[in-house]
């Protein structure tokens, strides 16, 4: 009697624990953390990283610095202070962090000792530091910083009276590049270098010149110069894409160039023994996409080889091991981001999977990593389940070890969708195709559900099996959600990311297409009950797609490029599209131009579509997402436009944005699915 009551007891403990679950919504929003920057101690024994929340009365994200032993304890705040803490950097011995921290003058360097937990400000910056950088014996810092410029002035203006109240003057450049979505109006200036003793004093700065000096810094051994990448060439504005790497004499300030080849070279890597630099890039093909390579040149800038050949993926954030032998690597393969180590003689050994998660909105490549004297391994890691937690892989485990919860609290009381990933056949070419798929919370395979297809920006991106908080949140709406990474997509290799060069949108399309008959055959997407959308790029793919077929309920079309003419001329980066786009300018190649362009095939739409933008969006302006809604306004083709104060092309950097989004995409789609009908 006592077993079979104890049974039923335990039987009801579950059941309330399951029933107890809530589906994720928007307000959790508020409640996500994440960590990013994990900086592990150079013995290995400690992590600092920045653990990133969300203030719901701010509306904006926060974040302090946290310290935590390797084995997963002693979790705590470094420093007492409320204010953002970013970009920490152990000391060569590991006896001090410095960082960067936000206070009400601006943005300054701190540094905090391990032994005494004492934090004290370094500096008094005029502007905010960035690439802060240890010498290698820690007696200084390197960092970048603006160094203001005056505007031209073209007309004298008299004087205004005592008192009078006249209009701004006015705002002039003669820049190529002067404004950024989400930064806005960029002051002239130029980026330089600064050193600074480790112990506090003036800063000192060694680079001049007009041009931008930025990015990873790296010091030789010895500390007489730093190796840094800049675009120091004469029509530096116009070759936009070039960069190559110099050393700079820390005394003289003699600046000397080591690569001089027509594309990007950048974050110069010094060996331990101080004899080579490793260094990213490729020579420009002038083309869509191409994979970013790792070369090894001598230290003087002689012997230049690239060793990553044998790898056709993108690299990034390279370190080399202590005993200088190979490096370790960031990449992305088939929407999965890994760490691996490369040898000098080519020899690729991947290390670790599941790399990311700190790009919460949607589920793009993100997350970072740094490796300690021993070889362990920080890094973030995440799954379709979880947004960034810090992992250890030990130098000589297989595998990695997550060592915070931080959102355990939360996402343990919460049923999110369960993710799945699908492969299928291109219609055009047979190519494989990589998609995932989110099934709503307590899904039901004999239950019919709406069918969402969101398209990924970029186009030269990728989504993959991360943590998203766009997806779980359509998903707890109760729609499948199916994301592919069509043509086009990085994490495939070169050719596969190129093939848009010139043809966009172009059998992108189809792949998309393609993935939605593959759900139709797999049983979870039914024709009846078809919806699209996405944004920037994706926004560009949702209003092709409709505007090649009428085969979906209603689209919501985010911020999209509706005419590659007007577009490519006001937009923040109109300088980047000619040649490596499409070739040509606008005017020189008009017909091209348009026959990519959605409005061209605004006449055959039929398909009800909210339309949506920031309104401070620089990138995709909003005169580009008006022409479709005034486009189906004058068709008479059911449409709203849905215009988000103060949000620029990123409307997911404030999280009542995000939300306000996904919302507003739900109630389009709501209005327009059958089983809402049918609970009606």
């Amino acid at each position: 009697m006592h077993k079979l009551l104890l049974f039923v007891l335990f039987g009801l403990t579950i059941h309330v624990s399951t029933a107890q679950k809530e589906n994720f919504s928007y307000l959790d929003v508020f409640d996500m953390q994440y960590a990013s920057d994990p900086q592990i101690s150079p013995n290995g024994e400690w992590v600092v990283y920045r653990r990133v929340g969300f203030d719901i009365l701010k509306d904006k994200s926060k974040g302090n610095l946290w310290i935590i032993r390797t084995d997963g304890s002693q979790h705590q705040k470094l420093t007492a202070r409320e204010v953002n803490e970013t970009n920490p950097q152990w000391s060569p011995n590991g006896d001090r962090i410095v960082f960067s921290s936000t206070t009400d003058e601006g943005s300054e360097i701190y540094m905090y000792w391990v032994a005494t937990g004492k934090v004290a400000r370094l500096t008094q910056l005029p502007f905010s530091p960035s690439s802060l950088t240890w010498s290698p014996n820690g007696k200084q810092l390197a960092f970048s910083m603006n160094v203001p410029e005056a505007p031209p002035v073209i007309a004298k203006i008299p004087k205004k009276p005592k008192g009078a109240k006249w209009a701004d003057s006015p705002r002039i450049t003669d820049r190529v590049y002067h404004e950024a979505d989400g930064r806005g109006y960029i002051k002239p200036g130029f980026s330089h270098i600064f050193t600074i003793p480790a112990d506090g004093g003036a800063p000192r700065q060694i680079t001049s010149g007009d041009w931008h000096h930025r990015g990873t810094l790296s010091w030789s051994p010895d500390g007489a110069k730093i190796y840094f990448s800049a675009n120091r060439v004469e029509d530096w504005e116009y070759r936009f894409r070039n960069s190559e790497i110099y050393s700079v004499e820390v005394e003289s300030g003699e600046i000397v160039a080591l690569t001089d080849r027509n594309g990007p070279d950048y974050n110069p890597q010094v060996s331990p023994d101080g004899k080579q630099i490793a260094y990213l890039g490729f020579e420009d093909k002038v083309q869509a996409y191409q994979t970013r390579k790792l070369h090894i040149m001598n230290i003087d800038g002689s012997n230049k080889r690239m060793i990553s050949g044998a790898l056709d993926r993108t690299l990034s954030r390279i370190q080399w091991d202590a005993k200088g032998k190979g490096l370790y690597i960031y990449y992305d393969d088939k929407g999965n981001g890994k760490i691996g180590y490369i040898s000098l003689s080519g020899n690729v050994e991947k290390l670790v999977d599941n790399v990311g998660g700190t790009t919460l909105g949607r589920p793009y490549a993100s997350g970072s990593y740094s490796v300690s004297e021993n070889g362990t391994i920080a890094f973030t890691q995440t799954r379709p389940n979880n947004p960034a937690e810090l992992a250890i892989r030990g130098s000589r485990a297989v595998n990695p070890k997550k060592i915070t919860d931080l959102n355990g609290a939360l996402l343990n009381y919460r049923s999110l969708g369960n993710v799945e990933e699908v492969w299928y056949k291109s219609s055009y070419d047979g190519r494989d195709i990589q998609g995932w798929v989110v099934y709503p919370p307590n899904y039901d395979k004999n239950k019919k559900y709406p069918f969402m297809v969101e398209n990924h920006g970029g186009p030269i991106l990728n989504y993959g099996d991360r943590f998203s908080i766009e997806m779980q949140l359509y998903a707890s709406a109760g729609y499948v959600v199916f994301y592919p990474n069509p043509r086009g997509s990085t994490s495939y290799g070169e050719e596969f990311g190129n093939l848009l060069y010139n043809n966009y949108p172009g059998q992108d399309y189809d792949d998309v297409m393609d993935g939605v008959d593959h759900c139709i055959k797999m049983g979870i997407a039914h024709e009846d009950q078809l919806f699209v959308t996405g944004g920037s790029a994706g926004g560009i793919m949702s209003a092709w797609i409709i505007g090649k077929n009428n085969r979906f309920e209603a689209a919501v079309v985010a911020k999209p490029v509706m005419n590659w003419i007007s577009k490519t001329l006001v937009a923040d980066n109109y300088f980047y599209y000619y040649d490596h786009r499409y070739p040509g300018q606008p005017w020189e190649n008009f017909e091209g131009y348009w026959k990519f362009s959605p409005i061209s095939l605004v006449g055959n739409v039929e398909t009800p579509t909210m339309v949506m933008v920031g309104m401070d969006d620089l990138r995709t302006p909003p005169s580009e997402a008006k022409q479709l809604y005034h486009a189906l306004k004058l068709r008479k083709i059911e449409t709203v436009l849905v215009e988000i104060p103060g949000a620029s092309h990123g409307i997911a950097s404030r999280p009542s944005n995000l939300i306000t989004k996904i919302a507003h995409t739900v109630a389009w789609f709501d209005k327009y699915r059958a089983d809402k009908e049918d609970d009606e």
